[in-house]
Order: C-alpha cells, then sequence, then structure tokens
C-alpha cells in the first residue's frame, strides 16, 4: 500500500535526501511477528523479529537467520551483520550473503532489548548493562580484547567524532570513552531517561525521553549546546542522521519527525503514529518499523532495487 504524505513540507525539508521529493509516498510492507531494530545493508533492511532476523527489501523478505532474542539496534560492518541476542547475552555474526552464523562471543548483554551495538576505531562496540561495561570486539578474532567501565545501566551506544558514546538511562548520563584508551574521559548529566543517541550532522543528538526533548551534545565540549522539544515524551522510539538533518522515529503523534539541526527546529511530521518502532536513514529513503501494527515502511519517491 502506497500513500503521499505532506508534499509541500516535504518538498522543502528533504531536498536532497530524496531525489524527487515531491512524489514522495510511504510503501507499507506486512511483516508477521515483531519487527523491530534495523540496519541498511545496501538497498535492503534488516530487522530483528521473534526469535530471528531477518532481510527485506521492498519486493519482500529475502533471508531469516535463527536468532534466540535478537534485542537492541544491530550494525553491518566488516562484512557482517552483528545482532545482540539477549537471551544468552552474546553477539552474533551473521555473514549477510549466505545468513550463515559465523561466531556467536559472549558479552553478558542484556537483560532488556534497549541498547545499540556498533562499529567504531576498528572494532565492534556492544554494551552490558547490569556489569556497568561495554565490550570490544575485533572482527579479525571476533574476541572481546577490552573492556571499558561504564555507568551501570548503560546501553546506548554510538560513534562517532572519534570516540564511543554511551548513555545510561538510569543514571542521566552521557560518557565519552577514548578507543586509544578504552576509558571514560568525561561524563555529563542530561535529561530524563536518555534513550537512543546518535553521532553526526555535527553534533552528538540523544533523546530526553522523559522530557520529550532532543538534545544537542557538542563532541569537543562535551555539553549540551540545545534543545529541541518534540512532544510530551520520546519513549521507546529511535534516531539516526544525514541528509543534513536528524530523523526521529516517535511512538506518539506522527511516525517520525525531522529536525533541521541548524535552526534547531522540527520541519517534519510524518506519519499517523503507529507504536513504537525502529527508522534508519539512507540517501534514497527512509526505512522505519512498527512492530504494534506489524509493518515495515519505506518513504521514498521510488521503491528500493
Amino acid at each position: 500500500m502506497k500513500k503521499l504524505v505532506g508534499l509541500p513540507l516535504l518538498i522543502a525539508v528533504l531536498g536532497a535526501a530524496s531525489p524527487n521529493p515531491s512524489a514522495l509516498r510511504e510503501q507499507e510492507i506486512s511483516v508477521p511477528g515483531f519487527a523491530d531494530f534495523l540496519a541498511i545493508d545496501g538497498d535492503t533492511v534488516w530487522a530483528t523479529n521473534s526469535g530471528r532476523v531477518e532481510q527485506w527489501s521492498t519486493a519482500g523478505k529475502k533471508a531469516s537467520v535463527a536468532v534466540p532474542r535478537p534485542c537492541g539496534a544491530m550494525t553491518v560492518a566488516f562484512g557482517s551483520l552483528w545482532v545482540a541476542n539477549c537471551k544468552d547475552g552474546d553477539v552474533y555474526r551473521i555473514d549477510p550473503k549466505t545468513s550463515q552464523i559465523l561466531a556467536k562471543i559472549p558479552v553478558g548483554l542484556g537483560p532488556r532489548g534497549e541498547l545499540n551495538v556498533v562499529a567504531g576505531a576498528g572494532s565492534i562496540w556492544a554494551p552490558s548493562e547490569t556489569q556497568g561495561k561495554v565490550s570490544r570486539i575485533d572482527p579479525a578474532t571476533n574476541a572481546v580484547i577490552a573492556t571499558v567501565e561504564v555507568a551501570p545501566s548503560t546501553s546506548y551506544l554510538s560513534f562517532g567524532f572519534g570516540a564511543l558514546w554511551a548513555a545510561s538511562g538510569k543514571n542521566q548520563t552521557l560518557q565519552r570513552v577514548d578507543p586509544k584508551t578504552n576509558a571514560v574521559t568525561k561524563t555529563i548529566t542530561i535529561g530524563k531517561m536518555p534513550g537512543f543517541l546518535v553521532a553526526g550532522e555535527g553534533a552528538v543528538w540523544i533523546q530526553e525521553q522523559g522530557d520529550g526533548t532532543l538534545a544537542r551534545i557538542d563532541p569537543a565540549k562535551v555539553e549540551v549546546t540545545g534543545r529541541v522539544k518534540v512532544g510530551a515524551n520520546l519513549k521507546f522510539g529511535d534516531i539516526d542522521a544525514g541528509g543534513g538533518k536528524i530523523w526521529l522515529r516517535t511512538t506518539d503523534d506522527q511516525t517520525f519527525a525531522v529536525i533541521d539541526p541548524k535552526k534547531m527546529e522540527v520541519v517534519l511530521r510524518a506519519g499517523k503514529a503507529a507504536g513504537s518502532g525502529a527508522l534508519r536513514y539512507t540517501p534514497k529513503g527512509i526505512w522505519t518499523s512498527a512492530h504494534d501494527v506489524h509493518t515495515l515502511s519505506w518513504w521514498s519517491d521510488k521503491p528500493a532495487k
């Protein structure tokens, strides 16, 4: 099913993000189960689901790999898909071309599914919320080569500007980790229930879920330099950066919101509220998930190949 969304505003907002914004459409794809977190793989997307991860294109499902309890945001790096498995506390390394499991790396992650596995500085980083640590995995050996001591309940990660950024929802803190020393170099207090974050478009951006705000962090000074009010709260959403914009998956009021990082304001609210889900940006369009209504959506002027 395809439907037009907010065309006049989309023309003004998305210029560089879509070849022809005036024709931007949402294509909904029915996905049985509980499609949630997303990772871009070329013109396809991997989604976590109940007991599996699945690869989808706009033409349908392409692959499925059994994972006991896939959880949190995945990453595609070093020729592999890296997936957190909260049932056993390990990271699955999957060959995205053959759908074969290449390794299972114990790191003690979980137990909640709100977390990120990220790539940066030649490594994969995975948090252990209960142990207050982040494990650094060498993709050449599939072994943990360092452990970073972080605040308890740290589970949200992003890599950018030469550092790993790690947030603790319970402690309301954001930490900067130096990959050269594998140590926290600075910690700041931020708003209520900090959640998913992204390093891009000139800053580190983090959801302050309890306040309904998006905070901008200067990566050099490691301090809050601005906030954008998005809604009453930002619980259970997602975030990405690209094309000169910040893309924020929301639960209330709309499917996602677009923030101009220079004007520091919401410039687009797209789609109807569809419950919790994830979002990933590509230069050709945006993927979103909505597990409560069992769909993936591709937002573009034309489908992916």
